[in-house]
C-alpha cells in the first residue's frame, strides 16, 4: 500500500513545486520598467480580463468537458481545429511567469495527449510585451515557457518531449503600444512542430 501512495505523492509534490517555484521577479525590471506599482497591479488585472476574451475557448472547451481524465485522442487531434487541443496559448499577467488557474485545463489536455503519444514533441514558445530591456524580456519569456514545461511534466509528460524557446518581445501576436496589445503578447504558445504548428 505504501508503494502505491509514493508515486502519487511524487506527482503531487512535482505539481506543487512547479507552481511554487516561479522565479522571483526583479522590481523595476522587464515589462515593469515604465510603470509604477499601481500601474503594474492594474495592468496585471487588465491583462487577465483581455486574455479571457481572446483565448478561443468556446467550442473547444465544450468538446473537452469530459477531458481529462477521460481523454482518448486520435493521433491527428492536434491538426483538428475543433478538438480539445485547439487552445494552444497560455496568457500571463504583467511581468509574471506564474500560470493562472484558468489555463490549467489547457495544460491538462495537452499533457493527456502527450502522455498518450510519447513520441510526439512539443515546443513551448515564450513571449513578452514590448516594455523592458531585450535581455530581461528574453529571460522572462524563458521563465514563462519553463513554467508551462514544469506543469506538463508534473502531469507525466517526459522532459524529452518538450523544448522551450524564448522570443522575448521580438514576435508580437498583436501590434500596438497599449494594454490591449500587451496583454495578447504576454504568452506561451504550444507548438507541435510535426503537425506544422
Amino acid at each position: 500500500m505504501i508503494r502505491r501512495i509514493q508515486p502519487f505523492a511524487l506527482i503531487a509534490a512535482l505539481a506543487l513545486a512547479g507552481c511554487a517555484t516561479a522565479p522571483s521577479q526583479e522590481p523595476g525590471a522587464g515589462e515593469a520598467e515604465p510603470t509604477t506599482e499601481e500601474e503594474a497591479a492594474a495592468a496585471g488585472a487588465e491583462g487577465t480580463d483581455a486574455a479571457d476574451t481572446g483565448t478561443g475557448t468556446g467550442v473547444a472547451a465544450t468538446a473537452a468537458a469530459d477531458c481529462p481524465p477521460n481523454c482518448d485522442f486520435a493521433r491527428d487531434a492536434v491538426e483538428d481545429e475543433s478538438s480539445a487541443l485547439s487552445d494552444r496559448t497560455i496568457y500571463f499577467a504583467f511581468d509574471s511567469s506564474r500560470v493562472d488557474d484558468e489555463y490549467m485545463p489547457i495544460i491538462e489536455r495537452h499533457a493527456a495527449y502527450l502522455t498518450q503519444y510519447p513520441d510526439v514533441e512539443l515546443r513551448l514558445e515564450g513571449h513578452t510585451d514590448e516594455r523592458g530591456s531585450r535581455e530581461y524580456n528574453v529571460g522572462l519569456g524563458a521563465r514563462r515557457a519553463e513554467s508551462v514545461a514544469q506543469l506538463l511534466q508534473a502531469y507525466g509528460v517526459a522532459s524529452g518531449q518538450i523544448t522551450t524557446v524564448s522570443y522575448g518581445e521580438e514576435v508580437p501576436a498583436v501590434e500596438g503600444h497599449n494594454e490591449e496589445a500587451w496583454s495578447k503578447n504576454r504568452r506561451v504558445e504550444l507548438v507541435y512542430p510535426a503537425s506544422g504548428g
